[in-house]
This record gives structure tokens, sequence and C-alpha cells, in this order.
């Protein structure tokens, strides 16, 4: 596969989890992919996963915006850039009355203001690209009611609405902007929370008795950035299974 031979692509919060898993599926097909992540310690890891591909680690906090910028601007300037993946995300469960504020400030500052930045950044280098794309990470948490998940359900509400503005916004650009709604995927950190009982319960209450993989939300990743792709913008793609609709 090489759909994407001569692309650049820039992923953020590649580091681990579905974010590494769609940094490598885009590196396979070709493309020259600069994983951004705050954990040096997980870039590490991801590049030496994907030996022998054209991975560039970028330490950066993308609450940070001058960081940002300067992150976006560095890995453009040395060969363009043609699709920009926001995934980098702070999350943690709480009630909402007991919750920690300086953990909301956090997520607020990586989920939305850090979505906000790398893109704003991103955008100029877009422009110049034939087939340009911005891929938002949302969630199912959006479409459910989840306990104890009210500032992650939130800030990703909110992904959905920004991903559909900037679709308007940048359309006249040629630029499309989506964004991709997993459902329970077995990452790492999901893993440390949730029981193997959980995770059968959960894919019981799908409608194909089975749960999306990483590999499964990667593979929805390079299809919306692709050429095959190329009227598609302003949408939420749920890959979930079919979970929110299956009443279980």
């Amino acid at each position: 596969m090489d759909r994407f031979s001569g692309s650049s692509v820039l992923v953020t919060g590649a580091g681990g989890g579905i974010g590494r898993g769609i940094a490598l599926a885009y590196a396979r097909e070709g493309a020259r992919v600069g994983l951004l992540d705050n954990n040096e310690a997980l870039l590490a890891e991801a590049i030496e996963e994907g030996a022998g591909l054209d991975l560039t680690a970028i330490p950066c906090d993308v609450s940070d915006e001058a960081a940002v910028k300067q992150a976006v601007d560095g890995f453009a300037g040395s060969g363009g850039l043609d699709v920009l993946v926001n995934n980098a995300v702070a999350f943690h469960y709480a009630p909402l009355v007991d919750f920690p504020s300086e953990t909301l400030h956090r997520m607020l500052d990586v989920g939305i203001k850090g979505t906000f930045w790398a893109t704003r950044a991103a955008t100029p280098h877009l422009k110049k690209s034939k087939n340009a794309s911005i891929l938002n990470l949302s969630s199912i948490a959006v479409s459910m009611a989840i306990g104890n998940a009210a500032v992650y359900s939130s800030i990703k509400g909110a992904i959905d609405t920004l991903t559909r503005q900037q679709a308007a916004e940048l359309g006249k650009d040629g630029i499309r902007v989506n964004a991709l709604a997993p459902g329970s995927v077995a990452t790492p950190g999901a893993n440390s929370v949730i029981t193997e009982q959980g995770w059968k319960e959960r894919a019981a209450k799908t409608l194909l008795g089975r749960l999306p993989t990483i590999e499964d939300i990667a593979k929805a990743a390079v299809f919306l950035g692709s050429e095959d792709a190329l009227c598609i913008t302003g949408v939420t793609l749920k890959v979930d299974s079919g979970m929110t609709i299956s009443g279980a």
C-alpha cells in the first residue's frame, strides 16, 4: 500500500494508543509522519516500533501555543504538510461536583486549546497541499450518557462543533475537516481501568458483537485523509461496531 507516498502527516498525541496506531498506519502507506507528544519515552517506543518507516519524533506539549507553532512550522518547513490529526487528549473520570480544578484546566488546555493551536498553526501549510485534510478525534461519549465523564464528553462535544465550523471556514481553501469517534477501544490506558469482564460486557452491547481495535480506528483515519474521501467534510464518523445505536 502506498496511498500517501510523497505526503506529510502530523499526528498529535502520537506516543501511544490510538495516536500511535494512526501515525504508524499513515507511515505504512508511504507518508512522512511527525509524531508529536509530550512523553518522550513513549515517542521513543513508537519510533522503535515503526523502525524502517519515515518517522520523526517531535517532543511538544500541545497546550503550549508557541511550542506548537514552532513544532508544526519546523516539521512542515522540511517537507510540507498534507494531513493533521488532532488526537492529543488528557482524560480523567470523576463526578463533576468533585472534579479537581487543576485537572479540569489541564483537560481543557490539551483537548480544546491544543486542537485549536495545532489547527491554526497547520492551516497555512495545509493550504499549499493538493489533498489537505484535518482529522479531529472525537468520541462516542458525545452520543451516550456515561457516568463521571461530563468533562471528557463536553470536550469531545466541542471537538464535534469545531470540526463542522472549521469545515465551513476552510473548505474554500480545499481543506477537508472531519472527526473520528472511536467506540470502546482496548488501549493501554483503557486496559488499566477496565477489566476483562468489563470488555466482554461492552462488546455485548454492540451490534456486531465485537469492539473496534486500534487498527480499526487507524484504517478509518487513513481513509478520511485519503483521496477516497475527497468529498467528505464536516462529518463525525463513528467507528463503534454499532454501540451507540444498539439500545443494549
